[in-house]
C-alpha cells in the first residue's frame, strides 16, 4: 500500500524541533486502557477492518511496546518488525505488512510479539518513533495505535501524540477505574486532549450507556471535563470464535450484533475530518 514512500531514516533518533514532537500525528486514533482483558486489540484490529470497508487507507500499529500481539491474534507472520526498525537494521515502511485481501484489508506494522524488547525504550528512541510514524501515517488516511495497557511513561507519551484518544473499559469496576486513573494520568502528565469512551462487552446498549456515563461523570468532577461516548460493542460470542480461528469479525460475522456496533463506531471514527 506504501506508493512512492521516500522515508529511508529508522526511527531511533530524532532531531525534530519540541514544536513538532508535541504536535498531534493527523489522522491517527489511538485506544487505550487502564487495565488489560477489556479486548482492546480486538477492537483497534476490528475498527481497522471496519474503516478499510468504508474506504480508508489504514494503518495499524501495534503500540504495545511490552507485549506486542497484533501479528498473533490476526495470524501474520511479519518478516520484520518495529524491533528490527529501531536496531537500525529495517527502514520503518519495510516492516510493514498487508493483512487481508481486497476490501476490508489494512496495513500492519508490527511490534516484537511478546518479547518485552522494547518496553524500555528511552524517551528520545520514543520521540523518533514518533516522528517516523508521522512521515509514514502521511501515507494513510487513519493510523491506529494499540496501546498496552496500564500508565507507563511510553504509554502516556504514546497515547498523547494521538489526535483522538478511545480509552476502552468495560462494566468491570477494575476497568471503570483503571479508565479513570489512566484519564487522570495522561491529562496531569500532557494535558487536556481529545479523549473518548469506548465501552465494550456491554451487556444491552443500554448497560453501556451506564457504564459511559458513571466514568464520564467522575471526570467531570474531578478533571473538569467530560469525555464522550465514542461507541458501544456489545458482547457477543462470535468474537471468540474469530479469534480463535484468527479470521477478522467483520469478514466472518459482518452481521453479528459486535460486528454491526464495531462499524458504527467506525463510522463516527471516518465522519471526523481528515487533517
Amino acid at each position: 500500500r506504501l506508493k512512492g514512500s521516500s522515508m529511508t531514516a529508522t526511527a531511533n533518533r530524532s532531531s525534530a524541533s519540541p514544536e513538532a514532537l508535541r504536535a498531534a500525528i493527523p489522522n491517527s486514533v489511538a485506544l487505550a486502557s487502564g487495565k488489560g482483558g477489556v479486548g482492546k486489540t480486538w477492537l483497534a484490529s476490528t475498527l481497522a477492518g471496519a474503516l478499510a470497508y468504508q474506504g480508508d487507507r489504514v494503518l495499524l500499529f501495534d503500540g504495545d511496546l511490552g507485549l506486542a500481539n497484533i501479528d498473533v491474534q490476526l495470524g501474520l507472520s511479519p518478516e520484520k518488525d518495529l524491533s528490527m526498525v529501531l536496531s537500525g537494521r529495517a527502514p520503518l515502511e519495510e516492516a510493514v505488512a498487508t493483512y487481508g485481501e481486497g476490501t476490508g484489508s489494512f496495513d500492519v506494522l508490527a511490534g516484537a510479539s511478546g518479547s518485552g524488547a522494547l518496553s524500555d525504550l528511552s524517551a528520545p528512541e520514543i520521540a523518533g518513533l514518533l516522528q517516523g510514524l508521522k512521515a509514514l501515517g502521511g501515507h494513510y488516511d487513519r493510523l491506529l495505535i494499540d496501546l498496552g495497557a496500564g500508565v507507563d511513561p511510553h504509554v502516556t507519551q504514546l497515547a498523547a501524540a494521538a489526535q483522538t484518544l478511545l480509552v476502552v473499559v468495560t462494566d468491570e469496576p477494575t476497568s471503570m477505574t483503571d479508565a479513570y486513573a489512566f484519564i487522570k494520568i495522561l491529562v496531569g502528565r500532557h494535558g487536556r486532549r481529545d479523549i473518548r469512551i469506548a465501552v465494550n462487552m456491554a451487556e444491552t446498549s443500554a448497560e453501556g450507556r451506564r457504564v459511559h456515563g458513571a466514568l464520564a461523570t467522575a471526570c467531570q468532577n474531578f478533571l473538569g471535563f467530560e469525555p464522550p461516548l465514542a461507541g458501544i460493542v456489545r458482547r457477543d460470542a462470535r468474537v471468540k470464535q474469530a479469534i480463535r480461528q484468527q479470521t477478522p469479525l467483520l469478514a466472518r460475522y459482518p452481521q453479528s450484533d459486535a460486528g454491526l456496533d464495531a462499524s458504527r463506531m467506525a463510522s463516527t471514527l471516518a465522519a471526523a475530518p481528515k487533517t
